[in-house]
């Protein structure tokens, strides 16, 4: 199997039922590899809404509803005509993920994707931009980060990752990222990794030697307004991927509104998840 590593390319969202192929321990969390029926593509940074375990032949009723999931990675076509492989990471957090660690192969999961807007079609720019890329990722939001990398890694635009966790086992894809070959920096809370202390600290020294850099983060919601802080002391753009609560992906529920700098709010699942950082009133998001 192999995936396009040139442009991104995003495409309508299907409602399908994913096929398991491997449930895989990784670290502290879980990758989930799944082939697709419709499947023909997304970008770096879109999601996709993945049910709370596996269908059965009595329909699901708790947990009612879908998962946010980041779609980690594309891993090109299946055995099977019509079905295209992805990757998802996660963790297990409460009853939903619980059950999606329990997936087994060959069982059958609803999904609704590819959702949302990427970081191409938030930052045009990107595509033409020479200046190094620092895409920062905290916990289970280092899953957002790896197709951006191995896209602009494939334009020939300078990249450093940078992954932040509470510890090594929490630092999710480290082999992956390790084989695109780009500069990768590991900073854990605990010191089991990488530098002792928070990401934002390497965050903070690559931004002082890297002018005209942008920022690409996607975790916790105060690193993040921290990176934009950092970017923002440094003249540096600064782009974000949310992680609100959603329970629909499509703007019906209006559960993962997320207030605006300039007042109003936007919907995470339909107008982002990712934002310029500007455009976020990181005083009124939780």
């Amino acid at each position: 199997m192999s995936a396009n590593h040139g442009a991104a390319i995003a495409s309508s969202p299907v409602r399908s039922r994913a096929r398991v192929l491997a449930q895989i321990p990784e670290g502290h969390g879980r990758r989930l590899r799944l082939a697709v029926p419709g499947w023909s593509g997304s970008a770096p940074g879109q999601f996709l809404m993945l049910g709370a375990g596996a269908e059965g032949s009595v329909v699901r009723r708790d947990p009612l509803l879908p998962r946010p999931m980041a779609i980690y990675r594309e891993l090109g076509a299946s055995e099977r005509a019509g079905e295209r492989v992805i990757e998802v990471l996660f963790r297990v957090v409460g009853r939903g993920t619980g059950l999606l660690a329990d997936l087994r192969d060959a069982e059958v999961v609803p999904l609704v994707g590819p959702l949302g807007r990427g970081f191409d079609a938030v930052d045009p720019e990107a595509a033409e931009a020479a200046g190094p890329a620092l895409l920062v990722g905290g916990g289970t939001g280092i899953a957002s980060l790896y197709e951006w990398a191995r896209v602009l890694a494939a334009r020939g635009r300078p990249v450093t990752v940078l992954l932040g966790a509470r510890s090594a086992g929490d630092l999710l894809g480290w082999s992956d990222f390790e084989a695109l070959g780009v500069p990768l920096v590991a900073a854990t809370e605990d010191g089991s990794a990488g530098v002792r202390g928070l990401v934002t600290a390497p965050l903070a020294d690559r931004l002082r030697e890297s002018p005209g850099a942008t920022v690409y983060a996607v975790g916790p919601t105060p690193m993040m307004r921290a990176c934009a802080a950092l970017a923002g002391s440094a003249g540096a753009r600064c782009y974000v991927s949310l992680e609100n609560p959603m329970a629909c992906g499509f703007g019906v529920c209006l559960g993962c509104a997320a207030p605006r700098s300039g007042g109003g709010f936007a919907l995470v699942c339909r107008n982002g998840p990712v934002f310029d950082a500007a455009e976020i009133d990181w005083a009124g998001l939780p």
